[in-house]
């Protein structure tokens, strides 16, 4: 049953009255309750869960509190009522803080607290046993709590799920153990409903069924809020020259930072803890004034992230760099801009991102777009149209993972004995796994069970037995201990604290001797950057500049330092695929020349050098491009993919090349472009028709080839790693010590050569093959992608690069060079190309470099 809101907007009669404090609170506010909030309070008291889909600035929090606040004062209750479940910890002390205050207004008896990893453990200790009325935490800390033996009684009263940003868990491993845990709780709560919330969401249809599957037969209504007032979006337009390639975006930061001086705060979003470092020093660089600018990310330590939390709800900052940690919710009305530094990546995601300013309704949100190169200004103007329309392109949920599935299992059994029939009910009403074969079921609990049949003869690997009557217990108290060090879905790259040495027993300058162990600990930053260190180098962390001292177990030392030139740390994780969606419109601006007026001149004339010189691609075709460079031969197609699903077809486009004898010698991925380089004469083979590009893009490579690489790939070893971790196979943490990433590989290597060898249809190679097929190669992507262009592809033979190539080319060969010894080099190796490009009879005046 779907709800509009601009029906009950005009039939006030239907919706439900207010209780006498909650009316008074409203009135002193002079505020008056939305047709939307008062919707799902409606269908609450009907006993129906509900989806509510609000822009930003709407009162969905209210929304979801309302019904549990209206419940508790016509009936006081004891234990536990409300449970609300956030993406980020952050997020959860924020929404604890804005609900608190109406609480305390309306002097309300309700207790709120919250509980994520930052929460004390004897406060966790305690809501076991004395819960408040409403406790806020994360999908993690759900699964600890459901997986002791008193949480039967601790959910027993439970009344109310609020699932806040639902969007954001449903498409990742966090949601299968999301979508796990509320089933549970449907089975130890059976009067329970679930509220769930979200601002960007483009099927609501199947979030509306993920909701209502673990509560069925009950329904779930769709709620959908007015939205606001249209945002007003840009386009920065730089008097500097937009860089051919690059994601530093740094041309731009002396007009950044006058516009941080124009407006009272701003958020500048980048898609990487890197970029965020590297952006807030370039803007410290030459902040004269002194503006108070801070910076935030997740690698950042608790005390960081919260004191600049603070100081932003204040309002002591002026503009914060930020990353995905500030994406959701975060309630903050005096931000006054959103500023996206590089390209969006999604338009879903861009319009999270742009709600986060003044988060009030009736007035436009303002957003500025800051592209970092000239193939992302395309990006950023199909963004700026995608968002103007208010178009969605968020993902759609996935079948359930079989290593969370595995982790969720082994914490039922350490609550109490488990039932496997009973256990596949309750697993198979959560919407992931709603059309999980009891075959595969019972693959995953022998899995949990002894390991496998080629893991069974290690005693270490047999976490659960058999009971007289049929079900299963761990096999030791143990088990349940090192489950709750362990559990969760996130798996980083393997991390190291970061800490200040003391002052004492550090000599400056020297290269060696002991560590003064114990200062202020600055965050994590993943082990492999710290592996290319040698005391005395210095790098950015935290926005300061540090130099490495030495690592003692699983924390890496550093000391205040000054460098004209540090290192800036690059991380694994964070990286954003371009969507498909946004692909599209990229796409259709080049094919469509009508749509350039609204590009920059030096974008649209290189554009338009481009159809001088070659072609542009087709929206629905791939333009393929072959030239020779130097004593190398090139080919440079442009599926705008992302880098993805581009790097697994340059892996096995070079397999192809290998076959044909064409010598393949390396190839290189952006988001938007594929280069391969050979030693063969690829037009003239193209020409003669001894290589077919129909044969060399078909869909078969999908097939065997794929098979074939993924055997010999070391990428399976890594992504089998971490469905070894979440799975519960590898063990990150023991009490008082953590392994070291070195020590997680290897364990993890081993066991990937025994499986792989003795049992290749294991639990584990099943989901590490999907895992790789989804996540690290984007295959379905792919497919999509090779499918489209069959019969479509344009084949232009050069004598030169052409402008549109010189972005992917400037990645060849590139070397791990920061600050400004590598903007020097790109710069020299860019004038390089582009003078080559257009040397086809244009004029280079008039192209704008």
């Amino acid at each position: 049953m779907c709800v509009q809101t601009a029906v009950l907007q005009g039939n006030q009669r239907l919706l439900p009255e207010l209780s006498a404090p909650v009316t008074a609170w409203f009135a002193g506010k002079g505020w008056q309750a939305r047709a939307h909030q008062l919707a799902v309070l409606a269908a609450e008291r009907e006993g129906n869960s509900v989806l509510l889909i609000a822009p930003t600035g709407a009162g969905k929090t209210l929304a979801g509190f309302l019904p549990s606040i209206e419940d508790l004062i016509a009936s006081p209750h004891s234990g536990l009522h409300t449970l609300y479940i956030s993406p980020l910890k952050a997020l959860a002390v924020d929404v604890a803080r804005n609900l608190g205050d109406p609480v305390r207004e309306m002097a309300l008896p309700i207790k709120i607290e919250t509980r994520t990893g930052d929460t004390p453990a004897s406060r966790r200790q305690r809501q076991r046993f004395d819960p408040p009325h409403i406790l806020m935490t994360t999908p993690e800390q759900l699964a600890l709590l459901i997986s002791h033996p008193d949480s039967a009684k601790l959910f027993g009263g439970l009344k109310r799920v609020v699932l806040d940003e639902l969007h954001a868990l449903v498409t990742s491993k966090r949601g299968d153990l999301l979508a796990l845990g509320v089933s549970r709780l449907a089975r130890l709560a059976p009067q329970m409903r679930v509220t769930a919330l979200s601002a960007t969401v483009a099927e609501p249809e199947i979030l509306r069924d993920w909701i209502a599957a673990p509560v069925a037969p009950r329904p779930a209504k769709l709620i959908h809020a007015p939205g606001g007032a249209p945002p007003k979006l840009s386009i920065l337009a730089s008097d500097d020259r937009v860089p051919w390639a690059g994601h530093s975006a740094a041309y731009a930061v002396p007009e950044l930072l006058e516009t941080i001086e124009k407006h009272g705060t701003t958020l500048l979003f980048v898609n990487t803890r890197s970029q965020a470092e590297m952006l807030f020093q370039n803007l410290w660089a030459i902040n004269e004034d002194a503006l108070p600018i801070a910076l935030h990310h997740g690698s950042l330590s608790v005390e960081q992230r919260r004191k600049v939390e603070s100081a932003m709800v204040a309002g002591n900052l002026r503009a914060v760099v930020c990353t995905s940690t500030l994406d959701l919710g975060i309630d903050w009305g005096d931000v006054d801009l959103v500023v996206q530094v590089g390209a969006p990546k999604g338009a879903s995601r861009m319009l999270q991102r742009v709600g986060r300013a003044n988060h009030r309704l009736d007035e436009p949100s303002k957003a500025l777009f800051v592209p970092a190169n000239r193939f992302e200004v395309l990006e950023c103007e199909a963004a700026l149209e995608a968002v103007a329309e208010g178009a969605q392109d968020s993902e759609r949920p996935l079948p359930g993972g079989l290593d969370v599935l595995a982790q969720h299992l082994l914490g039922l059994a350490c609550a109490a004995p488990l039932d496997p029939d009973t256990a596949f009910a309750e697993i198979t009403a959560a919407w992931p796994y709603r059309d999980l074969p009891r075959e595969k079921f019972d693959k995953v609990l022998e899995f949990v069970s002894t390991g496998g049949y080629a893991l069974k003869a290690y005693e270490r690997f047999a976490k659960l037995r058999k009971t007289e009557d049929g079900r299963l217990r761990i096999a030791n108290p143990q088990i349940a201990q090192q489950y709750r060090l362990n559990a969760g879905t996130i798996v980083e790259e393997p991390m190291l604290k970061v800490r200040f040495v003391r002052a004492r027993g550090i000599k400056k300058g020297a290269t060696t001797g002991p560590i003064g162990r114990g200062g202020r600990m600055l965050g994590e930053i993943e082990e492999y950057f710290i592996d290319q260190l040698v005391r005395g180098d210095t790098f950015m962390f935290g926005g300061e500049i540090v130099a490495f001292e030495g690592v003692v177990e699983t924390e890496a030392y550093v000391s205040r330092s000054f460098s004209d030139n540090p290192k800036i740390p690059s991380y694994m994780g964070g990286k954003f695929p371009l969507s498909t969606f946004l692909a599209d419109r990229v796409r259709r601006i080049l094919a469509e020349p009508e749509h350039w007026q609204q590009l920059p001149d030096q974008v649209r004339e290189w554009l338009e050098l481009q159809r001088h010189a070659s072609v542009l691609p087709g929206r629905d075709s791939l333009l393929v491009e072959t030239f020779p460079r130097a004593d190398k031969h090139y080919l440079v197609c442009y599926p705008f993919e992302g880098r993805l699903a581009h790097q697994t077809l340059g892996m096995l486009l070079t397999r192809r090349l290998e076959r044909a004898r064409t010598q393949p010698l390396g190839f290189v991925a952006s988001d938007y472009a594929l280069a391969i380089w050979c030693a063969t004469d690829l037009s003239a083979l193209i020409r003669t028709d001894r290589l077919s590009l129909d044969q060399l893009f078909d869909e078969d490579m999908l097939g065997d080839d794929l098979e074939a690489w993924l055997d010999e790939s070391a990428l399976m070893k890594r992504t089998f790693r971490n469905c070894a971790i979440i799975s519960g196979l590898i063990e990150r943490r023991h009490p008082g010590k953590e392994k070291s990433g070195r020590q997680i590989t290897m364990s993890s290597d081993i066991i990937y050569d025994v499986l792989y060898q003795h049992e290749p249809d294991h639990i584990l190679i099943e989901a590490t093959r999907h895992d790789a097929a989804r996540g690290l190669l984007d295959i379905e992507r792919l497919g999509v992608a090779l499918k489209r262009i069959r019969q479509h592809i344009l084949h232009k033979p050069l004598d030169r690069i052409s402008p549109l190539a010189v972005p992917v080319m400037l990645d060849i060969g590139k070397e791990p060079i920061f600050g400004e010894a590598r903007d020097a080099l790109m710069r020299e190796a860019a004038e390089d190309l582009i003078a080559e490009a257009m040397a086809f009879g244009a004029d280079p005046a008039h192209i704008g470099r």
